[in-house]
């Protein structure tokens, strides 16, 4: 390698920094460092970079790092011509002073280019600027990187020397190494050098500075040295590797949220089995899985069956061979939390969530919009309708739509905002309530997030869409709609939701109807203004997206949504069924008539409602072309009517292939604006005709390029 391309490594030591910020620290730091190095030119096109973070350290090494850039050509515009010279042609003053400010006084008039610029001529010149030094660059690259990384909450803390610094956590040593070679740089009050800290407590001396005597060398010093593993993307496959290894035939329950936040945690991890009481198995498992990752970030194990095991595993910063004071220690923490949580199921069971809806009048839903106790009587009485749509029990589903939110109230959830709903489940099968209520108390939330279960049964089915339309209808109409990235009431997720339910389930309703029904419950709010319209618009762009995330090309979806469907049954049928036909060798021909159709159509619209458009006179069809057209309308229709009746949309659409000929032949040989206006409305009437066909399934036009 030439000497001067050497891996630059720079390290930032500090006190343990937030372990959720973490991984965008790291990130941050290194992209911020390469950006400016790259800026400056002392990368190579094949420079590789990697980005280190651990809970005290932020680092980055970056290979073929140049010690000097390139020298570089730099052409200078010195002024116009008609500055620089006077009447004679001599050199002025002004041009004097210019070239002496440029650093170039002794420069003759000879010396400089002179070149067109805009309109005028003016002066320039080139000259070679010599690369700079790698600290210097690096320097700038540096204090960049930190001065712009996300910080959540800066920290004022004093220097040894009594300077105040800010960052995110006090830091203690700066590392930078280009080669073996120590750069000349400071930040935050820091020298750099080539030494660095190692774990806390694993080292027998936890202050004794470890020497990288390298760039390349930086992560394995650490490991071998410093007991640290640098790299958090290592740290957390190890953390994985051995909580798989640990859970042997169980199941563990590793979000990777937690996982994230487990490895910034840690240096060096090693994971360890604890166990637990197993009467708090009684409790429902996911009081007790929430508050083992929420309060104490452990990782909960099932059975192959997803059932709790009374053992869990815990990631430690330190390795023993003698682990039984850790375990313990953890054994002793994880119990109070566990029986505070069968705490709050025993007490909350001896009060029925029917007893508990007068609470539910205490808590205000919105200011505009009442309390949760109005909101559920809305919300039961859109359910009910809907049930009845949907071929569910209206009864059921008021009741369900009304103790849905009785949970709310209750200590557990209370103590776990997350849980709700799904106590609402358990304490709902404790009074005794129809398993669909029971169900219905968890799954009117669902889908919560994109590729979520839907709900399981009619019932809940019907409470979820009630929920949703009414949180969508009643906050849209009091001026909250989302706007640019903000979404305060989820109304994008409400909308998804509702278009999923319609969509996968097939549910034959109308949405335009569902949302004027929603609309209805809000007659008695003061100042009240139905948004339907407003919504169905922002529900068809949402479909939009739901339909290109199934493959759909965003022509094959404009030729069905373009028709504002208000039922979405089929939806999925009609666009696998335009997708056959655009692959069919007589489409384009088709989809470009249908739009030329379209055009005349629209023109000639008064023209048509005068006439009355009662259909095509086959005594004023002159002309072959338009008698043959008529001839395989008549043809056609009954094929494409029976198909479009027996929901067959791909067949529909095929049989319109055979009149591709007679189209074409029509367009080549028929003038449609005659100037007889008799003839010309009916050749308007057969195009009409013909368009209506055409357009049973889907605008097919849209597929024309």
């Amino acid at each position: 390698m030439n000497n001067m391309n050497q891996t630059l490594l720079i390290e930032l030591l500090t006190e343990e920094l937030p372990p959720k910020a973490l991984a965008k620290l790291g990130a941050a730091f290194a992209a911020g460092i390469v950006n400016g190095l790259k800026a400056r030119d002392f990368l190579e096109a094949d420079s590789v970079a990697t980005s280190f973070a651990s809970p005290r350290r932020l680092a980055v090494s970056i290979t073929k790092v140049r010690a000097t850039s390139p020298d570089k050509a730099i052409r200078e515009k010195v002024l116009p011509v008609s500055v620089a010279l006077d009447a004679n042609g001599n050199a002025t003053a002004p041009l004097a002073k210019k070239l002496a400010a440029l650093g170039f006084p002794e420069l003759t008039v000879a010396e400089l280019e002179r070149a067109v610029d805009g309109k005028a001529e003016s002066f320039f010149y080139t000259h070679t600027a010599a690369g700079s030094a790698l600290h210097s660059g690096l320097q700038a690259a540096l204090e960049e990187s930190a001065a712009k990384l996300p910080i959540p909450k800066l920290m004022s803390y004093q220097r040894p020397d009594g300077t105040t610094v800010q960052f995110v956590r006090p830091a203690h040593s700066l590392i930078a190494l280009h080669g073996a070679a120590v750069l000349p740089l400071t930040l935050l009050g820091l020298a750099a050098s080539n030494t660095s800290l190692g774990h806390r407590f694993l080292m027998a001396d936890g202050s004794k500075k470890i020497v990288i005597a390298d760039a390349d060398s930086y992560a394995a010093t650490l490991a071998s040295e410093g007991k640290v593993i640098a790299s958090i993307e290592q740290r957390k496959e190890k953390i994985r590797a051995a909580l798989l290894e640990k859970a042997g035939a169980d199941q563990v329950l590793m979000p990777e949220a937690l996982l994230d936040e487990v490895t910034a945690l840690v240096e060096w991890p090693v994971v360890y089995e604890c166990r637990f009481e197993d009467e708090f198995l009684a409790v429902p498992q996911e009081c007790l899985i929430l508050t083992m990752q929420t309060n104490q970030k452990y990782f909960a194990l099932t059975d192959s069956a997803g059932k709790l095991r009374s053992r869990f595993l815990i990631v430690s910063n330190i390795e023993t061979a003698t682990p039984a004071a850790i375990v313990g220690g953890n054994e002793r923490v994880v119990r109070p939390r566990l029986a505070d949580a069968k705490f709050f199921f025993e007490q909350d069971k001896k009060k029925t969530l029917e007893s508990r809806l007068p609470l539910l009048d205490k808590i205000v839903y919105h200011n505009k919009l009442g309390t949760q106790a109005a909101r559920g009587e809305r919300v039961a009485a859109l359910a009910g309708h809907i049930a009845g749509l949907i071929g569910g029990d209206a009864a059921l589903a008021i009741r369900a739509a009304k103790l849905s939110k009785a949970d709310l109230v209750t200590d557990m959830v209370g103590e776990f905002p997350e849980l709700q709903g799904i106590m609402g489940t358990y304490y709902a099968r404790n009074d005794g309530e129809h398993e669909d209520v029971a169900l219905a108390a968890s799954e009117h939330y669902q889908p919560r997030f994109a590729g979520d279960s839907l709900p399981s049964t009619v019932t809940g089915t019907a409470v979820a869409l009630a929920d949703k339309l009414e949180t969508l209808v009643g906050i849209w109409a009091i001026g909250l709609a989302p706007t640019g990235d903000k979404d305060p009431f989820a109304l994008r997720r409400h909308a998804l939701g509702v278009l999923r339910m319609l969509i996968e389930k097939r549910l034959a309703i109308s949405i335009g109807a569902l949302l004027s029904t929603a609309a209805q419950m809000f007659e008695f709010v003061a100042g009240f203004k139905d948004p339907s319209a407003e919504i169905y618009t922002f529900m068809i762009d949402r479909l939009r997206g739901i339909l290109r995330e199934r493959g759909f090309s965003p022509n094959e979806i404009e030729a069905v949504v373009a028709q504002n469907p208000d039922r979405l049954d089929d939806i999925v049928q009609r666009l696998e069924a335009v997708q056959a036909f655009a692959a069919l060798p007589e489409s384009a021909s088709l989809a470009a008539a249908n739009k030329r159709i379209t055009n005349i159509l629209k023109k000639n619209e008064e023209a048509l409602t005068a006439s009355g458009n009662v259909g095509v006179n086959p005594a004023l069809l002159v002309d072959t072309a338009e008698k043959n057209l008529a001839a395989a309308v008549l043809r056609v229709q009954p094929l494409v009517d029976a198909a479009f009746a027996a929901g067959d949309f791909a067949d529909t659409l095929k049989t319109l292939a055979q009149l591709r000929d007679d189209v074409d032949a029509f367009f080549n040989d028929v003038m449609v604006m005659a100037e007889d206006v008799a003839l010309r409305n009916n050749r308007l009437a057969l195009l009409s005709s013909l368009h209506g066909m055409m357009n049973r399934v889907a605008d097919i036009s849209k597929l024309a390029a």
